[in-house]
């Protein structure tokens, strides 16, 4: 009894600290309508501001904290708001994801180069090692803080928006500003403050937890993802039902790691808790209603023709020989590592620049791929390529099965989950990828003709990604990319048309999943291994922010994200390479005032300076035309 007693104390401790998460992120986005996913770096990043104050510097624990929590912290969180979220006011959920997954990892990335991930940093608890006892039960003064503060907390927040006026102007932003304005409120001044409140929670989070974790970068980054199911509980609006979630979340993870003794092939699934209460909490919410278009987008490039996309494929093929001859097999291996991410790439054009499907997990398509490849494609045959695809398409089918009643926000959030549950108990399972965490890939070899040279796979990787730019095109140009991209415009005017949005969501996950597995494999080869740190969630964020980057809804976007990724190596940029996630997620935070990517800047500037434009009857399409055209196929059928 005394150590059921012990357990349940720590799990409401745990679920005490995720509470506090989660509140902050539902007032930022009740008062926003901006999900935060860079919630929990803004807790790690003010965590580790306390630990340089308090260990580094010697303060006192009261002035540091002081300073972080109720100074800095609410400076850093209305800054956040004036400079980036209220550019994305009327943006589109996309949009608005990719730049707060973009300051994400520009926050990892500043704090690893701050502070050196192998050196240790140790933050002691508060008052340690004091403990008094409570029905028998050793409690230590962290665990009873972090509870008291868990409370006080969630009473001040419900106080704060159901008694004070400030409160209901915090509710009212975000449903009518106008309105509000009208009323004598300040609109402006109310977003910064939700958003000064929401960053101080989340720091207090970070330095609760902080202790627990020791210091890791990673790790109290994604204590967000624990907290995204406690919100999910309260469906990011009610805060007693989002405390509840993450009392219970606590509970029910203290509980399986005490009891559940597992092993095998199910050894990861008691850090997969969280994970698997969040996509439980996903599906229970009801079925998300049908949204009309955004204000705010990528505006849709004109497709070339089947001439010029297979001109241009000859073209890149023709470039990358030529090219095979002046880089070393050195830096052959790392421009072909940008070219093979760039096949990854072309699966999100497909599913998120044509059809709005923002996806998280990509990378997990493409380790499932390079696994099968690796498992059961012999030293390289046709046939592990073909079962890469093959698998892959349908693990991406049995990912959109349970979020095909998901949209925008809720469906990235399950891809996320999904991505981090392969992690836990696939690619991080011994009993899959072995003891040494590798496996080995062969190089293809087709009708005898080797490619195990790093020329001719250079060149085959150029191949493969013009094939796949074609075939993406070609989707694009038939009546299958006409229903996309009106689904992405406007999914309310497709249901009208009476058009399935069910399996054209199905069906453009299992092609996109099918052609990351594909480029996953051809990396996999590339590397001649793959390993257990290769397919993480984490891989997948720089991989979308990079393809947005570029061009998100263009072919060439695609190779130029891949390029991007490859070009620090290419020219011996080192201190690029490192700072990699840092000016990847800058570059991304730009996104939300271009989010139509460098590529169509420099073709648009190309136009100019030539003096081209598009040709007569075929003029740069609106964002409406999608919908107009699939109307007409639907008329005429």
């Amino acid at each position: 009894m005394d150590q059921f007693l012990s357990f349940t104390v720590l799990g409401i401790v745990t679920g005490a600290i995720y509470a506090v998460s989660a509140s902050g992120l539902v007032l930022t986005y009740a008062t926003s309508g901006i999900f935060n996913i860079a919630h929990g770096a803004i807790g790690m990043f003010m965590a580790f501001t306390y630990w340089e104050l308090r260990v580094h510097h010697n303060w006192p624990a009261p002035i540091a904290l002081i300073l972080v929590v109720f100074i800095l912290a609410p400076l850093f969180g209305a800054l956040i708001e004036r400079v980036m979220m209220r550019g994305l006011r009327n943006a589109s959920v996309a949009t608005s994801l990719v730049v707060t997954v973009g300051f994400m990892v520009a926050l990892i990335g500043l704090a690893q180069n701050i502070w050196d991930p192998q050196e240790p940093h140790v933050l002691q608890r508060f008052f340690y090692p004091h403990k008094f006892k409570v029905f028998g039960i050793n409690v230590t003064a962290h665990d009873a803080i972090t509870i008291a503060v868990g409370v006080a907390l969630a009473v001040f927040l419900w106080f704060l928006l159901n008694r004070t006026r400030v409160g209901l102007a915090m509710r009212a932003v975000v449903d009518d500003r106008n309105l509000l304005g009208l009323n004598g409120a300040r609109p402006d001044q109310v977003s910064m403050l939700s958003w000064a409140i929401g960053a101080s929670m989340a720091t207090v989070a970070g330095i609760l937890l902080a202790p627990i974790l020791q210091m890791d970068v990673i790790g109290l980054t994604l204590l967000v993802v624990n907290g995204y199911a406690a919100a999910m509980v309260g469906r990011l609006r009610s805060l007693p039902l989002t405390y509840l979630g993450g009392l219970t979340l606590g509970l029910i993870e203290t509980y399986a790691i005490s009891y559940l003794n597992l092993s095998g092939w199910l050894i990861g699934l008691r850090p997969s808790i969280p994970v698997l209460f969040l996509f439980i909490a996903l599906l229970a919410l009801p079925e998300a209603r049908l949204r009309s278009g955004r204000l705010i987008g990528a505006s849709m490039p004109r497709v070339p023709g089947p001439r010029k996309a297979v001109l241009g494929g000859v073209g890149l093929v023709a470039g990358a020989g030529v090219l095979s001859f002046i880089l070393s097999n050195a830096n052959l291996i790392r421009a072909g590592q940008g070219l093979a991410l760039a096949i990854i790439m072309l699966s999100l054009v497909l599913l998120v620049g044509y059809g709005g499907q923002v996806s998280l997990c990509q990378m997990t398509f493409a380790g499932v791929g390079a696994f099968m490849m690796g498992k059961y494609g012999g030293d390289g045959s046709i046939f592990g390529i073909l079962l890469a695809g093959g698998v892959a398409a349908v693990v991406g089918g049995l990912v959109a099965l349970p979020s095909l009643r998901l949209q925008g926000l809720y469906l990235a959030l399950s891809t996320m989950a999904f991505a981090l549950l392969m992690e836990k108990m696939f690619f991080q399972n011994e009993h899959i990828f072995g003891t040494g965490g590798s496996l080995k890939i062969g190089r293809l070899d087709i009708f005898g003709i080797s490619f195990d040279g790093e020329r001719a796979y250079f060149v085959l990787l150029a191949f493969v990604f013009a094939a796949f730019g074609v075939f993406v095109l070609w989707i694009r140009r038939g009546s299958f990319g006409r229903v996309l991209a009106a689904m992405r415009d406007s999914p309310v005017a497709c249901a009208t048309l009476g058009l399935s949005l069910t399996r054209t969501k199905l069906a453009v996950f299992m092609i996109a999943a099918g052609m990351a597995g594909i480029g996953g494999a051809l990396l996999g080869g590339l590397k001649t291994t793959a390993g257990t740190i290769d397919f993480l969630m984490l891989q997948s964020l720089p991989l979308l922010l990079l393809a947005v980057i570029g061009g998100i809804t263009s072919v060439g976007g695609a190779l130029l994200g891949g390029m991007l990724f490859a070009l620090p190596t290419l020219v011996s940029w080192a201190w690029v390479g490192e700072l990699q996630f840092l000016w990847t997620g800058i570059a991304a935070v730009t996104i939300g005032r271009n989010p139509n990517g460098v590529a169509n800047q420099i073709t648009e500037r190309f136009r100019k300076i030539l003096g081209t434009s598009p040709r007569s009857g075929s003029p740069t399409p609106r964002p409406s035309e999608p919908v107009e055209e699939v109307a007409q196929v639907a008329t005429a059928s």
